[in-house]
């Protein structure tokens, strides 16, 4: 070990002795036989498994089209977000299969799954996804119901007589 009296010294030797291997090595896109991404995403108690393919933007959800199985307006809007962000808007095909949970949970795992799969078929777009938060796992889930309580920590009415 060398001398180190400052801190030039110290980012020298820091510089210097770096070693291969702790250099990040650029990402590689990963995708199976049939050209597709895939991803596991999670939101509450649902949990989605979403495939991506480059196509046109067919959004397929247990079988049933994304409009039909998401009705609402609101829970296609949180399905089409990382498009949006990632500027690829009607680029990819997706089919996702979800269960659990209800279908807000379940509109935000298959949300959760296709950014994921997103950043795996193209990792230049793990930048945007990641600072728009849609890579990292929302893991607030409903707290259990304890005995002697109403609900998780509502006690049951008190009266005095």
């Amino acid at each position: 070990m060398a001398d180190i009296k400052s801190l030039d010294d110290l980012k020298a030797a820091v510089t210097t002795s770096e070693p291969a291997a702790a250099v990040a090595a650029p990402r590689t896109p990963v995708r199976d036989a049939q050209g597709r991404a895939y991803a596991t995403g999670k939101r509450k108690n649902a949990v989605a498994r979403v495939w991506i393919k480059p196509g046109s933007g067919k959004v397929t959800v247990n079988g049933k089209e994304m409009a039909v199985y998401f009705a609402r307006p609101v829970l296609q809007m949180i399905l089409r977000q990382p498009f949006t962000i990632a500027n690829v808007e009607g680029q990819f095909d997706v089919v996702a299969t979800v269960v659990g949970g209800g279908l807000s949970g379940q509109a935000g795992a298959v949300k959760h799954g296709v950014s994921k799969a997103l950043q795996l078929y193209e990792p230049a777009l793990r930048a945007p996804l990641k600072a728009a938060g849609f890579l990292t796992r929302d893991s607030r889930v409903v707290e259990r119901k304890k005995y002697g309580k109403r609900k998780a920590r509502r006690s049951f009415q008190f009266s005095k007589r």
